[in-house]
């Protein structure tokens, strides 16, 4: 076989295969979300004889079984899952699963004297010109003669010899749907991950890429010898509780047969997390349980172990399938832990991450759950992993580790970590590398430099305020973790319209991040646009009255006090515009100097 196969197949032989499990769709798709109009624009397209595209599958390496006997592997549906979905529901009349987790029917109508196509309504079913559902047509028993008939005498046409022809006509033409070819292209099994997403790519008209993990799923989903179809629920309907917690009775109700297995019993905790700082999809399940389980970071390693792959000899053999599910089914379990995910998360916030907006990266939550679990796989002692895995978090985000290529550096990292006896030797390694005195006084300074306020630099800012209980900009009580969990306000220190007023009209220079602060916004609007050395003498002269203006603070203590947590140089009070590039320049380097600070107190 080259690296693909085209062919032209039948509807019928499509959806025979199907039936058969020669082609194996996922048990678990993603939820069906082609709206019903979609489903009848695809009937009607048929019935035109319109080309509806190609389906892709994938063929399943032949694996050699313990006997020595040869398995011949089924094709995996990798793409055309949707338009197969719909014609299943209505063509043959299957419920498709919706986005909600819940079973629903959708049956497309038809009117023969018309020849047009609806999504069936009540409206529809009581009109005698339509066939409210046209699955009825595609049944083996069904017979045209006989129906074109009684169709003839319920709308009075019988006697009418050329619209019966017609009816007939328009009967047989819908019938014969199901013999309408659709393109197939079988991919070989010897293509690797990298060269089916190319070909994906080029196949597809859209130039959409298919994830990797996407064909790492529907392969599992696909196995049932091994569980995978277990696997994959275990999986998705996590996800999608901890996602979308209110269709758990829906998922439970719909799946009966799963909601009284040990595998739901621990999955069934997600509905009542109420956390959003982790909320992993289904690749991120699937990454975080294959490399803390397999040592392993590259996804394409994952297809071809549970293929079968010994990579030693190169032959596909059965036992190394079985072994393989049965190791990713136990990193999953222990993913969905609910001791492991909870333990993990306090690990999170005690680092300082407060809410989920503080972490742009993903990946970095994900590898920090890879290195927790590989960890605890290790026996390693519980204080060593929290010091492990919160410096490695802050060292992800100082070195942008993950923002690449993360799958490469996810194998690099997980692979380093196990071939050391003390895993804390190479986060002392990292560090000496690439953490030195030239990175903290210059390096991270100039990241400080900018005006995105999503930068990842500024964000471990704001962990450092959180780590160490800082309280927002000239507020008394109120801290900046409380600021960040009920989504408070950033403001300027150097008012933006005051300094637009003076001539400073670049937003990239009057928002810099250096420039930021979290401030209560009623003290905000009492400094409105004036100038730092108007309101800050008006702060300082409440130290001495002691009648509060700006914020809560009345004691000069205090108030060097808050400068200091926030970053911001006492000499601020007499500043004005002419200082602005000043106050910035010594304001990233208070701030880089306390992210510093940050990370030496994690050691």
């Amino acid at each position: 076989m080259t690296q693909y196969e085209v062919n032209n197949c039948s509807i019928d032989s499509i959806l025979s295969s199907i039936k058969s499990n020669t082609i194996a769709i996922p048990e678990i798709q993603r939820p069906f979300v082609w709206d019903s109009t979609k489903v009848r624009d695809l009937i009607d397209s048929l019935y035109q004889g319109y080309p509806i595209g190609y389906i892709i599958v994938w063929q399943n390496p032949d694996v050699k079984l313990k006997d020595g006997s040869i398995s011949i592997g089924k094709k995996v549906l990798i793409d055309g899952q949707q338009r197969v979905t719909a014609l299943t529901a209505a063509i043959v009349g299957n419920e498709v699963l919706g986005s909600d987790y819940r079973k629903k029917q959708i049956k497309i109508a038809f009117n023969p004297k018309e020849k047009i196509f609806e999504v069936s309504n009540p409206a529809i079913s009581k009109d005698i010109q339509w066939i409210d559902d046209i699955s009825i047509v595609f049944k083996a028993d069904f017979n045209v003669f006989k129906f074109v008939m009684k169709y003839s005498e319920k709308n009075g046409i019988s006697e009418d010899i050329e619209q019966v022809s017609l009816i007939s006509e328009a009967i047989t033409n819908l019938k014969a749907i199901e013999s309408n070819n659709i393109g197939m292209i079988t991919l070989s099994h010897e293509l690797n991950i990298e060269q089916v997403t190319n070909i994906f790519i080029r196949i597809n008209s859209k130039g959409v890429a298919l994830a990797q993990a996407d064909f790492a799923m529907s392969k599992i989903s696909s196995n049932e010898e091994y569980g995978g179809n277990v696997i994959r629920k275990m999986i998705d309907y996590f996800c999608h509780i901890m996602q979308t917690p209110g269709d758990y009775d829906a998922i439970r109700n719909n799946d009966t047969e799963f909601a009284g297995t040990d595998e739901f019993e621990a999955i069934k905790w997600a509905e009542t997390e109420n956390e959003d700082i982790y909320v992993p999809d289904y690749k991120d399940l699937l990454r975080v349980a294959f490399t803390s389980k397999f040592g392993r970071g590259k996804i394409s390693d994952l297809v071809s172990l549970l293929s079968g792959r010994d990579f030693e000899t190169r032959e596909y053999k059965e036992e190394v399938a079985e072994a393989s599910y049965r190791a990713l089914k136990e990193g999953v379990a222990g993913f969905v832990k609910k001791t492991n995910f909870q333990r993990y998360l306090m690990i999170v916030k005690s680092v300082g991450i407060a809410d989920a907006s503080l972490i742009r990266s993903q990946n970095v939550l994900n590898f920090g759950y890879i290195l927790y679990l590989t960890l605890r796989e290790k026996k390693t002692e519980a204080n060593l992993i929290e010091k492990i895995v919160r410096r490695w978090l802050v060292l992800s985000i100082l070195l942008g580790r993950y923002s690449g290529s993360p799958e490469s550096m996810f194998d690099y990292d997980i692979k380093r970590f196990m071939s050391y006896d003390n895993p804390m030797d190479y986060v002392i390694q990292i560090e000496e590398g690439q953490l030195s005195d030239a990175y903290w006084s210059n390096v991270l300074p100039m990241r400080l430099e900018t005006s995105v306020a999503s930068s990842p630099f500024y964000h471990l800012y704001l962990m450092a305020q959180v780590n160490a209980g800082d309280k927002g900009f000239l507020s008394e009580q109120i801290d900046v973790k409380s600021m960040l969990e009920h989504k408070g306000d950033i403001h300027h220190l150097f008012p933006k319209q005051y300094l637009i007023n003076n001539g400073i009209n670049n937003k990239a220079v009057y928002n810099q991040i250096a420039n930021y602060a979290y401030l209560q916004s009623e003290i905000n609007i009492k400094i409105k646009d004036k100038a730092p050395n108007v309101y800050m003498t008006d702060v300082v002269r409440q130290c001495e009255t002691k009648e509060a203006k700006y914020g809560g603070i009345v004691d000069k203590e205090k108030l060097r006090q808050n400068l200091s947590d926030n970053c911001i140089p006492e000499e601020f009070i007499g500043m004005d515009v002419s200082d602005y590039t000043r106050f910035l320049e010594i304001r990233r380097k208070l701030m880089a100097n306390k992210i510093h600070k940050f990370y030496d107190s994690l050691k």
